[in-house]
């Protein structure tokens, strides 16, 4: 089978959250010979994303995704037994992200958790309900690149505003990313209170991520 056909069957295999067959498929991918990385870019990575897709069009569901998000990490750990040693669980940016206080809304806020981990980042997820300071804390504690919050009403909107000042109080604005995501948001509310950027959806807050970090 030629190295396109496995970057085809690899993506449709996440799309379908196969385990089984994307797991033989990097098995025998590997037989050939064929350079690991290049099937988590170009194979795995594009099933992710037509899941994202399909996800923010409401053609599949949180659980799909889950399932489909676990398919790729059993095939990633095969990939990597073939990897460079200096490349193998490398993270592109540690994220702590979580749901701000007062807030109980917690799906949308996981399922970006997820994409993310999915594309290489180390995320903290906090939940949901979480305080100011937690975020501040655990940033502070793991020494977060990025720190992202999600608000899903206007009455707790203005805790995103309130982590941004904890943040630069706690002197660790300046070193980190800080986006927010949420129905009750919008890019201009981002702007408004200083975030770096607003994210409509998952798979939007992934492709900002990674044209920063990448």
């Amino acid at each position: 089978m030629e190295k396109a056909e496995y970057m085809e069957k690899a993506a449709q295999h996440i799309v379908d959250a196969d385990e089984e067959a994307v797991e033989k498929l990097a098995r025998e991918y590997l037989i050939e010979g064929f350079d690991p990385i290049e099937m988590i870019e170009k194979g795995l990575s594009e099933g992710i994303r037509k899941l994202g897709v399909l996800f923010d069009r409401g053609e599949i569901f949180l659980p799909h995704l889950i399932i489909a998000s676990e398919a790729m990490t059993t095939a990633v750990k095969i990939l990597e037994q073939a990897m460079p040693a200096d490349q193998v669980g490398k993270k592109l940016a540690k994220v702590v992200i979580g749901t701000i206080e007062g807030d109980v809304h917690d799906i949308g806020k996981g399922i970006v958790a997820t994409m993310l981990r999915v594309y290489g980042f180390e995320v903290f997820d906090l939940g949901r309900d979480v305080p100011i300071a937690t975020f501040v804390e655990k940033a502070k504690e793991i020494g977060a690149d990025v720190v992202g919050s999600s608000a899903l009403m206007t009455t707790t909107m203005v805790g995103q505003k309130a982590l941004e000042k904890a943040l630069k109080d706690a002197g660790l604005r300046d070193n980190l990313i800080t986006m927010l995501g949420g129905a009750a948001t919008t890019e201009h509310w981002a702007a408004k209170i200083g975030a770096n950027f607003w994210a409509e959806s998952a798979g939007d807050t992934v492709m900002k991520l990674k044209e920063i970090f990448s």
